[in-house]
């Protein structure tokens, strides 16, 4: 049984921006609902152009994100990243000890990186990442040692365009028996590395997090109910999302359909994936039923997406908690 959940991401500060209008994804040949890696002087462009939007800044990063959820579920975690020799790292690692987070933060002559989230007004959020310091994590910074206190790692899909770094923290996490676990996190980071992500899902992967369409990416199946098959077949335990239509999640011979939290009002999307994901793992270190697992993945996102950003009131924090608690003790139901 799960217990105790490292991350691993990059460590970024999120730049979250409500548009008006789609313009500036039409201007920067932005696909909506992506994300892209771009070097500074373009990241810098793109946030000239909407200088004028309201915006906001979190600490960020889609693995952070998760992590930092999964802690205030009351998950013992720690988190893996590189951040600069800068004020903005300095902020990164003390924000993630103030919530009860393990750093083990390696540090860069480069600037600490940064997300600029473009918010369309439906709430779908379109990355513009310039990664900086946390570009220069690399395979021989992970000490094998780190996994020693945990028994499950949990990767940022955004992380497997770096195949030596994924590949070998894989293999160690393996070699001190932990499961792994990936959230797939973006369909064009699918796309271009299907076949690497597809080789160590089947080799190394436990537990698999995809949306409709990175599901769709990473399968070549149209079908939600058949990517979830197509998944389940090479790992333990697969969850597609679906949308407005809630997610599918497999286990061996087990499949179960859990709908939605319906949220007072869509804001944002960003971090949607991430809390879900959180929510799920709290509820495999309790040991609740897949349907309990889903039920908690859909309250943190249902409740994220009320929101700019990733960061709530305490008042939140407090309803998702309560509403956990129904989950967890509902025997009937879960």
């Amino acid at each position: 049984m799960i217990r105790n959940i490292i991350g691993i991401g990059n460590a970024l500060t999120d730049m979250l921006v409500t548009l008006s209008n789609d313009n500036v994804l039409e201007e920067y040949q932005l696909a909506k609902g992506s994300m892209s890696l771009v070097d500074n002087q373009l990241q810098t462009a793109i946030s000239k152009s909407v200088a004028g939007c309201p915006y906001s800044l979190s600490l960020g990063g889609s693995a952070a994100n998760a992590v930092r959820a999964m802690a205030r579920l009351g998950c013992n975690v720690g988190f893996i990243g590189k951040v600069g020799q800068d004020t903005t790292g300095e902020f990164y690692e003390q924000a993630l000890r103030n919530i009860g987070i393990e750093p083990f933060m390696l540090r860069s002559e480069h600037r600490s990186g940064k997300c600029v989230a473009l918010v369309s007004k439906d709430g779908e959020r379109t990355f513009v990442t310039h990664l900086g310091a946390a570009a220069d994590l690399q395979a021989e910074d992970i000490d094998g040692t780190i996994f020693d206190s945990y028994d499950c790692l949990y990767i940022e899909g955004y992380l497997a365009q770096d195949h030596d770094l994924i590949r070998r923290t894989i293999e160690q996490a393996k070699e001190h028996g932990l499961k792994v676990a990936i959230d797939l996190a973006s369909f064009n980071v699918v796309e271009e590395n299907r076949d690497f992500l597809r080789d160590i899902v089947a080799k190394h992967v436990d537990i698999l997090f995809a949306n409709e369409d990175e599901a769709r990416a990473f399968t070549g199946e149209s079908d939600p109910r058949q990517a979830l098959d197509h998944i389940g077949a090479m790992c333990e335990l697969a969850v597609v999302k679906i949308g407005m239509r809630g997610a599918l999640i497999k286990r061996g011979e087990e499949v179960v359909h859990v709908g939605i939290m319906a949220a007072a009002k869509r804001v944002d999307t960003t971090g949607a994936g991430d809390f879900y994901a959180a929510g799920f793992m709290y509820g495999l270190t309790q040991g609740l039923s897949l349907r309990a697992c889903g039920t908690i993945g859909a309250i943190a996102a249902g409740k994220v997406i009320e929101v700019v950003g990733t960061t709530f009131a305490e008042e939140v924090w407090h309803e998702i908690g309560r509403l956990v608690e129904q989950v967890r003790t509902d025997k009937y139901l879960f």
